[in-house]
């Protein structure tokens, strides 16, 4: 069974930055993709940036683009999301997840982690 564990989340204040990982049990076809998402109590989920394992670079959503950075470590299975600059409106449950097919929406992930709460004060 494919397991995502992520950690790092926390309370930070405006303007400053957090670092998420996600460590992936296994580097298969079916967690080629690696992805994070959020969401805010009322709202979807939302897609934040992924990249596949085979290569490529991230591609992020709009919201983000700029201040988040996502990288991979292949010798440790584990994708880091570097937020700088964050807003009160990050704030949200960020989760990792990991598919067979690069995709921004949820539903074409099969992993989940367990999610980490980031809480940006003003």
């Amino acid at each position: 069974q494919v397991q995502l564990v992520e950690s790092g989340g926390g309370l930070v204040q405006a303007g400053g930055s957090l670092r998420l990982s996600c460590a992936v049990s296994e580097r298969t076809d079916r967690t080629d993709a690696m992805g994070w998402f959020r969401q805010s109590p009322g709202k979807e989920r939302e897609f934040l940036t992924a990249l596949r394992w085979t290569g490529g670079r991230p591609t992020y959503a709009d919201s983000v683009e700029g201040r988040f950075t996502l990288s991979r470590d292949n010798a440790k299975n584990t994708v880091n999301l570097q937020m700088n600059s964050l807003k009160p409106e990050d704030t949200a449950v960020y989760y990792c997840a990991a598919g067979d097919t690069w995709s921004t929406e949820p539903s074409h992930y099969d992993y989940w982690g367990q999610g980490t709460q980031v809480t940006v004060s003003s």
